[in-house]
């Protein structure tokens, strides 16, 4: 973890460490029950810590090492990361709009990228794994 990271809020540094390592297993502890996921791609929040961890697990295996964090904005009990991922050649630039609360967990997740034909492949990408994770 670079000292940039080591200044950042105890939740965005355990989230780093989570996405660094591709390794959903801290999930648990870091989300809180009551969190809620926005996707780019699904017109509805998302409630709960089940969906919400099955959300992101997702997506630490589809952005996989090509997951890199390039900008970094906080305000009380919330920060914005940017992140640029490369998904079949395709270079997918958004944010991570994450709130936490007074224990450190995180409670709302929103996630916005762009362009159009990164979101299509973020998508179908998602879409397979989640399937494949509910078949089990």
């Amino acid at each position: 973890m670079t000292e940039a990271f080591e200044t950042h809020p105890p939740a965005i540094r355990r989230w780093h460490e989570i996405a660094a390592a591709r390794d959903p297993a801290g999930l648990d502890e870091l989300l809180a029950d009551e969190i809620v996921f926005v996707s780019p791609v699904v017109h509805t929040p998302q409630r709960g810590k089940p969906i919400a961890k099955a959300y992101l697990s997702a997506a630490l295996a589809v952005l996989g090492e090509n997951l890199r964090y390039v900008g970094f904005w906080r305000a009380d009990m919330s920060a914005v990361l940017e992140f640029v991922a490369l998904i079949d050649g395709i270079e997918v630039n958004g944010v991570d709009i994450i709130g936490w609360n007074a224990e450190h967990r995180i409670v709302s997740f929103k996630v916005m990228a762009r362009p159009l034909k990164g979101i299509e492949v973020l998508r179908a990408k998602m879409a397979e794994r989640l399937e494949a994770t509910r078949r089990g």
